[in-house]
């Protein structure tokens, strides 16, 4: 029977993946096997995940999946010795509304599983308010259960006393303090944590991490603190149609960005997937009946994309006869031209319309409810689709048909809808599940 936790924090930035990370190597290290998970909808922790445990991670969501559907992947758990659900923002933070069930924060993962939190704080410029911030957390909500905290980046061993006897008053137990320690901290990028898969020595930093967290945090305290967990069973949990029987998928540094809980999916509902490179001027698979690019870092090879005439014309070519798909990066490469953050325009593959550009950022975030006014890949008129949009272009020009109605979490309808022309189809936001 598994053992179950939340890692989570106040805030973001704290140091919850470096800490779910550590923990789970460092049990794996000792022979357990450790199942993680990403509460909310980011699609890198997952494979930094996986490159910890050797499993796979996914994703649940409280605000775009219903309950049958979390139960379904966490089940993946079962067989595991302890799982760890990675938590995302602060412990509480979501959405103004109400999604299918919940909003999306960390808390609503926590008290649907049972599973207690171990929070991180970072208690810098800060001694025994600390202290006050663990105990609103620990009674903000009577069905969240806080097991204890992980301190990060203490200052000294007085500023450690200080902050432990504060937590030890208000009844919080602390199972270490990390002292500041750059050395593990993780490269950023602008959309969040570079990939692990970018990544040459991910195995070398998971390990000194998982070392310098064995050397300061008291790891079977920490393992106690867990709760026995038998995962519910769930039929037909996954709310996810197939774009089509065989899916080209593009698959490189370009693009990355697809949540595993979808390639499950497709895989589950009997689909075949095969991958092709762009960056490697590939073209889809010929015997594929529907190509689909994921999201990820286009701009940052857009030149190389334009260059690839090969892959330009492969896809072309593929769309005059079979559905093509793009979400995000993917749709942007679909469009006309993608102008880079220098200022540089690069041709795109020109069958959308679509242009957009790098050259005056402005950051697009947040959860989207699309009502498909045109028909895409597995979906018809009419669905309701549940997603997340994160990216830094502009829209330059959308002329083509809308391909949905998109909202925001609140109900405000908003300019990225999508665009369908011929074949081709491509979204703003990346798909997590739909409602049925």
């Amino acid at each position: 029977m598994a053992a179950g936790l939340v890692i989570s924090a106040p805030a973001s930035g704290v140091g919850k993946t470096t800490l779910t990370l550590a923990l789970a190597r460092a049990w794996r290290n000792r022979g357990l096997k450790v199942q993680c998970f990403k509460s909310g909808p980011d699609y890198i922790d997952p494979a930094f995940h996986a490159a910890a445990t050797g499993r796979a991670s996914v994703n649940v969501d409280s605000w775009a999946m219903n309950r049958a559907t979390i139960a379904h992947l966490v089940s993946r758990g079962a067989d595991a010795d302890v799982a760890l659900a990675e938590g995302s923002m602060g412990l509480y933070d979501g959405v103004a509304t109400r999604g299918v069930c919940g909003t999306g924060a960390t808390a609503d993962v926590a008290e649907m599983l049972g599973w207690p939190v171990v929070l991180v704080m970072d208690p810098s410029g800060q001694a025994q308010t600390a202290a006050a911030i663990g105990a609103g957390l620990r009674d903000y909500r009577a069905g969240v259960r806080l097991a204890g905290v992980v301190l990060n980046r203490v200052a000294s061993p007085r500023h450690e006393d200080l902050v432990r006897r504060a937590l030890n008053d208000a009844g919080i137990e602390v199972f270490g303090a990390l002292p500041r320690h750059a050395e593990i901290s993780l490269p950023k990028r602008h959309l969040g944590l570079v990939q692990a898969e970018e990544q040459a020595e991910i195995g070398k930093l998971i390990d000194e991490a998982a070392h310098f967290v064995a050397e300061h945090v008291d790891l079977d305290a920490v393992l106690r603190s867990a709760t026995s967990w038998s995962p519910q069973q769930a039929v037909n949990g996954l709310n996810v149609t197939p774009p089509g029987q065989r899916i080209a998928l593009a698959r490189d540094a370009a693009f990355s960005f697809v949540y595993p809980h979808m390639l499950e999916a497709w895989r589950v509902a009997g689909a075949e997937i095969s991958t092709f490179s762009p960056l490697a001027d590939e073209t889809p698979d010929a015997s594929a009946d529907v190509c689909w690019l994921p999201g990820g870092y286009p701009e940052l090879h857009a030149g190389r994309i334009a260059a690839n005439a090969r892959f330009r014309s492969g896809l072309c070519a593929f769309a005059e006869t079979r559905p093509v798909h793009g979400e995000c990066g993917g749709y942007m490469v679909l469009g006309t031209a993608l102008t880079d953050a220098d200022g540089i325009r690069h041709e795109m593959t020109g069958l959308l319309g679509l242009e957009t550009s790098f050259a005056k950022r402005r950051m697009h975030l947040g959860y989207r409810l699309a009502a498909l006014a045109a028909p895409m890949p597995g979906h018809q008129v009419g669905a309701r689709l549940r997603g997340h949009e994160f990216h830094y272009s502009t829209i330059l020009a959308q002329p083509d048909t809308p391909l949905a109605v998109v909202q925001d979490a609140t109900g405000a309808v908003i300019a990225e809808t999508g665009s369908r022309r011929g074949q081709a189809t491509g979204t703003f936001f990346h798909l997590i599940a739909e409602d049925r």
